[in-house]
């Protein structure tokens, strides 16, 4: 990284590592996150669309084009120009912050038939010497960075380019078949750094991170294919120095709350980083993590896909058939190591992967009250009257509310409906004594085939926003005193509907009680041709 000529050279390009080796794993898997998943086949559907966390694509096209026009979030699912990251730290105003950027940069793998006369012709796929190369997307990682004294970003904003040249490789293949070229396109980057002092808390500096992509390429009118070859593609940050102590913006101390409350991210989120209890690190990730995220010790290495269990990706893996293992080798290097990995995995490593107990609990003491399984333990609880109070509003089945997701259990999912409006399914209790309300989305095209099934989206009552005023008796609109099932000769439900349990094709559940999660479906690689298929969220 250069140091941009209007900073007075006050920065200097960073070590490759600067005590940022606690953070490699998880940042590694964030990188490659999605970049090939299961069956690792580029015929597979779901390896045809990709690319889907911290894009940073060119201003002109993402503000044009692209999804990331709407509202900013804290989500790196929507295609942006810029990432921008605020967090917390404690420090000497001649503390040394270290800041590095780390991305990658498409790579177009071309195959090419020769012609018999000297040139090449573009092919998607070539069998050479029994080998079978396929045409394909790949990514080249890129890491840049800075380190610069605290106190020199009081006086002003510094900015640095990030950028890469673009460049072609060639490389033949055997017996004069053809050849795969290796294309990539330039990047323009920059980062800008600043740093400002938090009133009413001496010490206590609030610091700003923004990526930029300032390339020019392509125009507004491309389409995304071609605006990925001048994009930053899983873009994040790792933060960190000598002598700062980073400040959780999920759960700060109370002195900081304040100043946390005001910090503004932008498709991207910081989390403290390294060992539980460490304060030092931070990275900030497109994909919402908690503090201190951690790779199993168990995992033995990455399957780009975080979120699914490695057990059953591993088991699946070795359940591809010849042709297809063929094929994912063929697609991406990265692929094929998956494939060598599984197929030579010693027993014990395998049998690891099966789980472990981290930390036992004490069993909570006996509560006075009847257990719930016991008959009559959920006497007078009706997920489809019961009514609970939201910023003081009654709020029932049948309410309209505005989904404001927040807090601890609001995983990535949940923040993608922020400000979307719902209505109220129902009111569920929970054993340990919690509530659960079950909406459904507005504008969700789904939404009446997922009321029949018994399928809903789950919030906390703080979650939400009641938008309708309260009845004439001061309760919530549609809701009747809670009671163990429909009023006797009353077969509908709040407004007319029928009750939740009449609406599942299974019947009622037993005892009445929803299952909160229900099935998900599978989508078209789960559901396998031999009649094989797994269970998802298992």
């Amino acid at each position: 990284m250069t140091d941009d000529p209007t900073d007075g050279g006050a920065a200097r390009a960073a070590s490759p590592e600067d005590g940022f080796t606690a953070l490699r794993a998880v940042a590694d898997a964030v990188l490659y996150e999605g970049y090939l998943l299961y069956p690792y086949r580029r015929s597979s559907p779901k390896n045809r669309v990709r690319w889907q966390f911290g894009v940073l694509t060119a201003r002109a096209w993402a503000e044009a084009a692209g999804p990331g026009a709407g509202p900013a979030g804290v989500s790196g699912a929507a295609d942006s120009w810029y990432q921008q990251t605020e967090c917390l730290v404690r420090a000497d105003p001649a503390a040394r912050v270290r800041i590095r950027l780390r991305h990658l940069q498409l790579q177009r793998k071309q195959v090419e038939r020769s012609d018999g006369r000297g040139g090449h012709l573009p092919v998607e796929s070539l069998d050479s010497g029994g080998t079978v190369h396929l045409t394909f997307d790949e990514a080249v990682p890129r890491e840049t960075g800075v380190a610069v004294t605290l106190g020199d970003l009081f006086a002003g904003e510094r900015a640095y380019d990030a950028g890469w040249p673009g460049g072609e490789d060639t490389e033949p293949l055997p017996g004069g078949a053809g050849r795969v070229v290796r294309r990539r396109w330039p990047v323009g980057a920059r980062l800008r750094v600043r740093a400002e002092e938090q009133p009413g808390s001496p010490g206590l500096y609030r610091l700003w991170i923004r990526t930029e992509n300032t390339g020019s390429e392509p125009g507004p009118d491309a389409p995304r294919e071609t605006a990925l070859r001048h994009a930053l593609l899983a873009t994040h940050t790792l933060v960190g120095g000598e002598g700062l102590e980073f400040l959780s913006l999920t759960d700060p101390p109370p002195r900081a709350a304040a100043a946390a409350r005001q910090c503004r991210n932008v498709h991207t989120f910081p989390v403290l980083g390294g060992a539980p209890g460490s304060s030092g690190l931070v990275l900030s990730s497109p994909i919402i993590l908690s503090d201190h995220p951690q790779v199993a010790p168990e995992s033995p290495g990455d399957l780009h896909d975080a979120a699914e269990i490695d057990e059953i990706l591993t088991l699946r893996t070795m359940l591809l058939t010849d042709d297809e293992k063929r094929e994912a080798r063929a697609t991406d290097a990265r692929a094929a190591r998956i494939l060598d990995r599984v197929e030579s995995m010693p027993q014990e490593v395998f049998e690891r992967l099966h789980g472990a107990i981290r930390s036992l609990e004490p069993a909570p003491a006996a509560r006075a009250a009847a257990p719930w399984w016991q008959e009559g333990g959920d006497e007078g609880l009706s997920p489809a009257t019961d009514t609970v109070l939201v910023d003081g509003v009654p709020v029932a089945a049948g309410s309209r509310v505005r989904l404001r997701p927040s807090g601890r259990g609001a995983d990535a999912h949940d923040m993608f409906l922020t400000g979307r409006t719902a209505r109220v399914a129902a009111v569920f209790h929970d054993v340990d004594g919690s509530v659960h309300l079950a909406v459904t989305v507005d504008d969700d095209p789904a939404a009446e085939l997922n009321a029949w099934y018994g399928r809903h989206y789950y919030f906390r009552p703080h979650e939400l926003e009641p938008l309708d005023p309260p009845g004439p008796d001061g309760r919530g609109p549609g809701s009747r005193p809670a009671q163990a099932g429909p009023a006797p000769g009353d077969p509908l439900g709040p407004d007319g509907r029928e009750p939740l349990d009449a609406l599942r094709p299974d019947g009622p559940a037993p005892g009445g009680r929803e299952d909160i999660r229900g099935p998900e479906p599978l989508d078209e690689e789960e559901r396998r041709g031999d009649g094989r298929t797994r269970t998802v969220g298992a």
